[in-house]
């Protein structure tokens, strides 16, 4: 029987070479019973020991230095499933230490590491080229550090968890610079604003917007302005809150061509403004009926039914001081009625916004002897913008 059995095939199935044992010394290279994992390397007392290759099933490897079975020591780590690298120092498997980690998404670190992952200080570029340098806790930017930005602005302070977070200074590629708290990676708490315009703000920061930031500008002075023709006169505004309050900001449009003026604390003033004659081709139009009504059908000088340019001012009544219309006259803009307008000519706009123009009623009236260069209404109201405009007392304006 036993004869006949050696010619048959066993009922146990095809039968299968034992595992191979790993080399005692020297170098050799071992396949695992499981075969995800292959070894070619140097081995001590049956262990992988000096420098070897540990290749994965998956494509991944590890190749470098070994210590009693352990990958302890520099090599270089490759994940198949992220396409990552690193290069440095390792113990039990893990990068730790110092070492050096490319990204296949783009980017790159160098640095202190534990655990794999960023710990301690070290060196990172992202894959849209922004830097960092400075202090990192659980693979995060946490402490102090320095980042170049991809659009050219640079941060110097503190960080939690990725994000600016503590005192930092900003200094943009424009060439403003806040500096002070931030908190979830904008303005928040006391800071102060320099901005490329030339605007400067200090204070508090709430969602990185001033807490006291101006929403409008506003004309002082009553509802109609009166001004004597050929006289100049000033005008003030206020830069106001949403609540009514003045604004703060310091530096509004320093750098403008022409009549413009910087606020200072929230307040500026147009002094000595002259109102010129009308360019070649001006021709004046009627207000409808009803401002005529409310005036008390008052004639204003500047206003022609058949809108045509008067030949020479004339004062109200139409009569006109016998054989002469006096150069001043004739270079003074005409009587009648205007609208001034004040517009924010901040460049560029501050934050990015631009406040809305504020506009004012005005009227030039004929000329009279001894009369001041600005006359205002009579009444309460009057008489409360009157003040109201005298409250505020800008600095010099600055040098444009």
């Amino acid at each position: 029987m036993a004869a006949a059995g050696e010619g048959t095939p066993s009922s146990r199935g095809p039968r299968r070479d034992p595992p191979r044992r790993p080399p005692r010394n020297g170098y050799g290279v071992y396949v695992y019973p499981n075969s995800f994992f292959r070894y070619e390397g140097e081995w001590k007392a049956g262990r992988k020991h000096g420098h070897g290759k540990l290749l994965f099933k998956d494509g991944s490897y590890y190749e470098g230095a070994f210590v009693d079975g352990e990958i302890t020591g520099e090599g270089r780590r490759h994940w198949a499933w992220s396409g990552d690298t690193f290069s440095g120092q390792f113990v039990l498997g893990e990068p730790q230490g110092y070492g050096v980690m490319e990204y296949k998404a783009g980017g790159c670190y160098e640095g202190e590491v534990s655990h794999g992952m960023r710990e301690g200080h070290g060196f990172l570029v992202d894959r849209d080229g922004q830097v960092y340098q400075g202090s990192f806790h659980d693979n995060k930017r946490h402490g102090p550090g320095q980042m170049l930005f991809q659009n050219g602005d640079k941060y110097d302070g503190d960080w939690v968890r990725d994000r600016r977070q503590g005192h930092g200074v900003l200094r943009c590629a424009d060439g403003s610079t806040y500096k002070g708290q931030w908190h979830s990676d904008v303005f928040s708490g006391l800071g102060s604003m320099a901005h490329c315009s030339g605007v400067t703000y200090y204070g508090l920061w709430i969602n990185g917007h001033p807490a006291e930031q101006a929403t409008r500008i506003v004309i002082l002075g009553p509802e109609v302005m009166e001004v004597a023709q050929g006289s100049p006169f000033s005008v003030n505004v206020q830069l106001l809150q949403d609540h009514g309050e003045i604004a703060k900001t310091r530096g509004h449009a320093p750098h403008c061509p022409g009549a413009c003026q910087r606020v200072e604390q929230g307040c500026a003033e147009f002094t000595d403004v002259l109102l010129g004659p009308p360019p070649p081709g001006y021709h004046p139009f009627l207000f409808l009926d009803s401002l005529h009504k409310k005036a008390g059908g008052r004639s204003r000088g500047g206003l022609h039914p058949r809108g045509t340019p008067p030949t020479a001012q004339e004062p109200p009544g139409g009569s006109r001081p016998e054989g002469r219309a006096t150069e001043e006259q004739a270079a003074a803009a005409h009587l009648g009625e205007y609208v001034l307008m004040i517009r924010d000519v901040t460049t560029p706009p501050f934050l990015g916004r631009r406040l809305p123009p504020a506009f004012k009623h005005l009227r030039v009236v004929a000329k009279r002897a001894g009369q001041p260069p600005h006359v205002l209404e009579e009444g309460p109201e009057a008489s409360s913008s009157w003040q109201a405009a005298h409250s505020c007392t800008p600095e010099p304006p600055a040098p444009r």
